[in-house]
């Protein structure tokens, strides 16, 4: 249960919103039982003064107090399960909001190279199955459970008050085994089925998407019909699977229903039993009994709760591998260079991933404020490996980087889809849109967008997916020189960029970036703005 403590700790942080949403379920809870223990009354009652009164019996029945009580109970179930509905399900939202801000501040500061091992569709699951399978932790497990347990202490106290301690000790014979089979003991039988589910359905996720992308690569080399098999096969499985653990979940909902049946069948015995000894009247007789079978509607909801519980302990443990802080050994990162005449310092900086061979070894680099660097290197060389170290994303494996705050734009042109403005609003939030219309002409791409009717405001699609190559990269590198960093790192800037614009942007960039310092990465000189030195990578 450790993978869940540091979810718990997050949920838990609402101490007054769960207690109230608690409470409106213990409400409705309890007018339902309410409502049936008191019309079994009635109706026992009701029928009682019947049978006197057709045996030539005085006998009198006040039916104004239970039916008023009748009325209530059915109107606060109602109004009780409306307001927990709507009061719960927005503080699900809001534990979603939190779980969500959590995880990707998490994300944020793990090692990007950790964050890189996953593909596309893992991801895809951590975001969406293994934060909703957190989010309804509260609403699904733990408040149900609790309140079973309550509810179930509160009926054990009320028989042995008005009725008897031989019943209360009976019914926590029968209630409390009934409790552990639709908790415990479901979660023993089905954890180790439903936590390995977790990485099954991820695997055949990723599998039948690399089908669906990867479809004519499979149909040219003739392995489309052996891969969709592969699919089917993990979706057989994991069918087979399913229907093992919902058979035993059955099971254990079957003997919990039995368990509180036995428990009403107990207290019908025993309560008749009272009334011959005179302790109790007839319609009092029925009132536990029908109270106790308000209890199969909060016994129901457990077993599949705790079948689930498995698989929810594998999203957290997912969750938390995933998204550790990275616990390599820390080199001397610094904010601020040791020498206040220079924005970058690199000492006998080596780049290692894994065990692998040294991408980078003992590299040493010292760039002025103000100055423009290049560096050219083949594919391969190191160029991006050493940006993402200058831009602070990367860690050397040893060695010291030491840098003024950088701005970074990566050799992968990554647009979100929104609007123009609002991409390069994350460069600089406070520009105006002047400034914006200025850096979009110094890219040569003010042009393309004034004949837009909707001009910053138009769609950029997913991905950029409105855009051609050239053009993203341009959108791309305008949103890294808007900002205000006093040192930037571009890798690649004129990727799809044909010369003769690549020479205007060039040449507009001295200007809009004076007194900044820039080191620019490529694959040769002139596919980068001119510099006051070049170095190459071999």
């Amino acid at each position: 249960m450790r993978e869940l403590w540091p979810w718990l700790t997050l949920i838990f942080r609402r101490p007054v919103r769960l207690t109230v949403g608690g409470l409106l379920i213990l409400a409705t809870l309890l007018s339902g039982m309410g409502l049936l223990a008191l019309s079994g009354w009635f109706i026992t009652a009701t029928a009682l003064t019947g049978l006197l009164l057709a045996a030539g019996v005085q006998a009198s029945l006040n039916l104004y107090v239970p039916g008023g009580g009748i009325r209530f109970f059915a109107v606060a179930r109602t109004v009780a399960r409306y307001a927990e509905r709507v009061y719960n399900h927005d503080t699900v939202l809001r534990l979603l909001t939190d779980i969500r801000v959590t995880l990707f501040r998490q994300l944020s500061l793990s090692a990007r190279r950790q964050r890189s091992a996953l593909q596309g569709p893992q991801w895809l699951s951590r975001l969406t199955n293994d934060v909703d399978a957190l989010d309804t932790l509260y609403l699904r497990l733990i408040a149900p459970a609790a309140l079973a347990a309550l509810v179930t202490a509160m009926l054990v106290i009320a028989a042995g008050v008005f009725y008897s301690q031989d019943l209360a000790i009976g019914l926590l014979v029968t209630l409390l085994p009934g409790f552990l089979i639709a908790t415990l003991v479901v979660y023993l039988r089905t954890r180790h089925l439903v936590y390995r589910q977790t990485d099954a359905r991820e695997r055949l996720r990723t599998d039948v998407i690399e089908h669906v992308e990867g479809f004519a690569e499979l149909t040219a080399a003739g392995r489309t019909g052996k891969h969709a098999a592969l699919c089917l096969r993990q979706a057989d499985q994991i069918t087979s699977n399913d229907s093992r653990a919902d058979t035993r979940t059955g099971w254990n909902l079957g003997l919990a229903q039995v368990m509180v049946n036995l428990a009403v069948v107990l207290a019908l015995w025993m309560g008749l039993q009272l009334f011959q000894q005179g302790v109790i009247t007839g319609p009092v007789v029925v009132l536990l009994p029908v109270a106790l079978l308000g209890l199969l509607e909060v016994y129901s909801m457990l077993p599949d709760a705790f079948a689930r519980l498995g698989g929810t302990l594998a999203s957290a443990a997912r969750l938390n591998r995933d998204c550790a802080p990275d616990t390599s050994p820390e080199s001397d990162v610094r904010q601020v260079p040791l020498d206040s005449h220079n924005a970058l310092e690199l000492e006998q900086v080596t780049i290692r991933f894994g065990d692998h061979s040294p991408v980078i070894s003992r590299f040493d680099l010292t760039v002025g404020t103000g100055e423009w660097v290049g560096i050219i290197g083949s594919s391969g060389a190191g160029k991006s490996s050493i940006a993402e170290v200058m831009a602070g994303l990367e860690k050397p494996a040893s060695g010291n980087a030491r840098h003024l705050p950088a701005a970074y734009l990566t050799q992968q042109t990554v647009l979100f889809e929104d609007t123009l403005k609002a991409n390069l609003l994350i460069g600089r939030p406070d520009a105006s849109d002047g400034e914006l219309w200025r850096v979009l002409e110094l890219v040569a791409m003010a042009d393309r967008f004034t004949h837009e009717p909707a001009q910053l405001n138009t769609w950029l699609g997913s991905m950029g997916s409105q855009l051609s190559g050239g053009e993203a990269r341009r959108i791309a590198l305008a949103r890294v020189m808007l900002n205000e960093s006093p040192l930037l790192i571009l890798d690649e800037p004129f990727t799809g960029v044909d010369a003769q614009t690549r020479d205007r942007i060039a040449a507009a960039m001295k200007q809009w970036l004076a007194g900044k310092t820039v080191v620019s990465l490529g694959h040769a000189p002139e596919a980068l703005p001119a510099s006051d030195r070049t170095l190459r990578l071999s």
